[in-house]
């Protein structure tokens, strides 16, 4: 408990005061006809303290009351200015490639992406997958057990095979344009070259620096030849050893062109740094206001002199009775 008014409780020395006071001082004397009188008085002396006491009680409690007494906890209010972000992945078969250990490009990169969106804590984010054409997996949502879920649940296969990396980042910046917020940012995620779509990538990136969309490639795959999946047998994928392509100078140029940055990612733990650095590149500016509130306890207070005031009163008036 806690007081609006503290200095006010210096007054309750008052009343001890006037309480040592009153105890101390030489009343006079009064006579008795008859002993056994002052023998009763004797016996009911704890009666006629009732008043004093009373009212004691009542100036104790309005002293109380007046200096503020309160109750509660201090709280804290966040207000966060969340980022709008959609990840963009490419889920064509060459994501398929086993040179990110301990399993493929595909699945390292949902992982990378998953563990991102649960390092996020107020921002808006939209999951775009794309192949030889474009799907918006989630819109823009803070949803995100649904987010993760829809990430995990991505697959070779669900759109037509190639890399449409035009079409994949303009439905990205088409999902931000109404996004409310001024920071948006597009994570976009492949391991190829463009090869299909109607969308230039050039045109879809000046689309995004227009509306102030700041777009960070990853192309995911090592250096050199990497185990790529040429097509489909009774037992799987079958896997033949393949130059890795990736459109490096397309992919910096979109960055340039955004205000992103372009990253190479050339194994898992490289692909997990990169999405820690684009974490700590896109914070979440957070204002946070405190504020106290608290409840009134003063009426029981003003209550409890009230009924001490009308005891004392009344005993004054009936059973107590005052000599000079």
């Amino acid at each position: 408990m806690t007081f609006a008014r503290p200095w006010l409780l210096l007054l309750l020395l008052l009343p001890v005061a006037w309480w040592w006071w009153r105890r101390n001082r030489k009343s006079a004397g009064t006579g008795f006809s008859d002993l056994r009188l002052l023998q009763l008085v004797r016996e009911r002396a704890w009666l006629a303290r009732i008043p004093t006491w009373c009212r004691l009680l009542a100036f104790a409690a309005w002293i109380l009351a007046a200096s503020g007494p309160r109750v509660g906890g201090a709280q804290v209010e966040m207000k966060k200015e969340g980022i709008a972000i959609v990840i963009a992945i490419d889920i064509s078969s060459s994501m398929l490639a086993e040179d990110f250990a301990p399993s493929n490009r595909m699945e390292v990169a949902k992982q990378q992406a998953i563990a991102f969106i649960k390092g996020r804590s107020a921002d808006r984010i939209g999951v775009v997958a794309f192949a030889g054409e474009a799907l918006t997996q989630v819109p823009i949502t803070v949803d995100y057990p649904v987010l993760e879920e829809s990430v995990n649940q991505l697959k070779i296969g669900m759109l037509e095979d190639g890399t449409a990396i035009g079409t994949g980042l303009a439905t990205a910046v088409s999902r931000l344009r109404e996004a409310p917020g001024k920071s948006k940012v597009v994570l976009l995620i492949t391991d190829g070259v463009n090869n299909r779509g109607t969308v230039d990538p050039r045109t879809a990136a000046a689309a995004a620096a227009t509306l102030g969309i700041k777009v960070y490639p990853i192309g995911v795959g090592t250096e050199g030849e990497a185990p790529i999946p040429t097509g489909r047998g009774l037992s799987g994928f079958r896997y033949e050893m393949l130059p890795v392509q990736i459109d490096e100078p397309l992919m910096r140029e979109i960055a340039a062109a955004t205000g992103g940055r372009y990253f190479r990612a050339k194994d898992t733990e490289s692909l997990t740094r990169i999405f820690q650095q684009i974490d700590a590149l896109e914070k979440t500016p957070i204002q946070v206001t405190r504020y106290v509130r608290y409840d009134e306890i003063a009426k029981p207070l003003v209550l409890i002199g009230l009924v001490a005031l009308a005891l004392e009163l009344l005993l004054g008036a009936t059973l107590v009775v005052r000599t000079p």
